[in-house]
């Protein structure tokens, strides 16, 4: 094992907010000092993570930079550490959203200052620690650990309903997650292990995949959202603070998906196959009628959050087409969706922190003295319904196309989310950007400040670069999910063939 890069990446976060809770003197110096060492602490963090970027081989199928160190041998549990194709660029989406949502809570967040900045700082250890972790144990860890934090940002930092919004939010997450746990406990009892690598390796009967399926189903689902086990979201996300709905849409909604990815189609191919048609409708349900939802919305962090509901559908429908450009599709659409829809949010937020309202009816004609802002927003607005050249197109086209190999009926369902989405965006922007002034005192609105321009540069780039140069993303995990379609069609032969005799 060579330098630690991965473990330093993962736990530098926790230095940073160890350093802030040890800072000591006047509420206003505290804070300040908190925001500054989060910033330079995340910073820093996707520097390093910049390192994995640079250096990872793209053309290996291996996990790069392991880090294995015996843990727990007598239950066969080591602290293993390492990224492929399929976890390395969400690290790398998670340390780079983590700087974007401390400086968007510079100013917005002025109680308890000193918390807010620790907890999004373990947040960001858990996310990275999860996308990276390569034994089972481990990864439930921090699989669940993710919700300490985010439970807490909703609950102190959140609207008036955030008890609410954050009970419901763990609860949701949590039941699940308990059946994920019994599933491990079982193919502990029949490998003898936790490593994700041979379990990958090891022969799970037919009927045995059939239960660990549906509970690694029970678990996923809820953290994707999939229909109808979604109704947490639109909660989370309307009285979370704008930071918090950053990540929880960025990042969180990408969990249940890896899951899918990392463990159900490796690990239970033939229960994987088995349930497609069932997720099938689950997912076109979901783009359908949260799509429809969406529409009926006066909220406009609730309509964001019902597409987000939507565009996942759209993943897991990728997912479980198991051919190469259904599931590249469905990887490029998580990261899209976690860059774009971040900055929806944001949008949002920046509207929110000048009026303190998110209803859809109080603006009106923003284009008009806030141009810089609108101009940003249709940016976005247009990369949320996939225009081709922003970064919405690439992954939904991909999956369309793999569904097509599938059933035309199924890329038909794919592709009615898209014209949804369209519609319910297109209104939204219509109304704040362009419609009337209801009232005199959005006159005096300022435009974006040097802060937002910061904010905002980041994700303008990305969704551009995304969109016009798609390669460039696919290419990062083109050749794991190759070899991951071909370990899928070889299981599925030889279950066929044995089946046979």
């Amino acid at each position: 094992m060579g330098f630690p890069l991965l473990s330093l990446i993962t736990f530098l976060p926790l230095l940073g907010a160890a350093i802030i809770m040890c800072v000591r003197g006047e509420e206003q110096v505290v804070a300040s000092n908190a925001r500054w060492t989060a910033l330079w602490t995340s910073l820093i963090t996707f520097g390093l993570s910049l390192i994995l970027w640079v250096q990872f081989d793209k053309t290996s199928v291996d996990y790069q930079f392991v880090e294995q160190v015996s843990w727990l041998p007598e239950f066969g549990v080591s602290y293993i550490m390492g990224v492929d194709g399929i976890s390395i660029l969400f690290i790398l989406l998670s340390t780079l959203l983590t700087p974007i949502c401390v400086l968007a809570s510079w100013e917005s967040v002025q109680n308890r200052v000193r918390e807010y900045m620790v907890a999004f700082l373990i947040l960001e250890t858990m996310m990275v620690g999860m996308f990276a972790a390569l034994d089972f144990m481990l990864f439930y860890i921090f699989f669940e650990a993710v919700l300490i934090p985010m439970f807490l940002i909703i609950g102190i930092w959140g609207g008036a309903r955030r008890v609410y919004a954050s009970y419901k939010f763990f609860l949701y997450t949590l039941l699940g997650s308990v059946l994920m746990l019994l599933a491990i406990i079982a193919l502990w009892y029949q490998a003898g292990t936790t490593n994700i690598a041979e379990l990958s390796e090891f022969d799970i009967p037919f009927n045995m995949q059939v239960w660990l399926f549906l509970a690694f189903f029970a678990s996923f689902a809820v953290k994707v959202p999939m229909w109808p086990v979604h109704t947490w979201l639109p909660d989370a996300h309307v009285e979370a603070p704008t930071a918090g709905s950053v990540i929880l849409a960025g990042v969180l909604l990408k969990m249940g998906a890896y899951g899918f990815l990392r463990f159900s189609l490796p690990l239970l191919p033939e229960a994987s196959l088995y349930f497609a048609p069932f997720i099938y409708v689950l997912s076109i349900v979901a783009v359908v009628y949260t799509s429809l939802v969406a529409l009926a919305q006066t909220d406009m962090k609730k309509l964001i959050a019902y597409s987000s509901v939507a565009h996942m559908g759209i993943v897991t429908l990728g997912i479980f087409t198991f051919n190469q450009q259904g599931i590249e599709g469905a990887l490029f659409t998580m990261l899209s969706h976690g860059v774009v829809s971040g900055a929806l949010f944001l949008c949002v937020g920046v509207l929110y922190d000048r009026v303190h309202s998110r209803e859809i009816a109080r603006y009106g004609g923003v284009a008009k003295i806030m141009p810089a802002y609108a101009l940003i927003f249709m940016l976005f607005t247009m990369a949320s319904v996939a225009l081709p050249g922003t970064a919405g197109f690439p992954g939904e086209f991909l999956v369309i196309l793999g569904a097509w190999a599938v059933n035309p009926w199924v890329a038909f369902g794919a592709a009615l989310g898209m014209i949804l989405g369209a519609a319910y965006m297109l209104l939204l922007y219509r109304r704040v950007a362009f419609g009337r002034i209801l009232r005199e005192d959005l006159k005096s609105l300022l435009d974006l400040s040097p802060r937002e321009y910061a904010i905002f540069a980041p994700l303008i780039v990305l969704t551009l670069w995304m969109g016009i140069y798609p390669q460039s993303f696919l290419s990062f995990f083109s050749v794991t999910v190759a070899e991951l379609v071909l370990e899928h069609q070889a299981a599925i032969s030889a279950a066929s063939r044995l089946a046979g005799l």
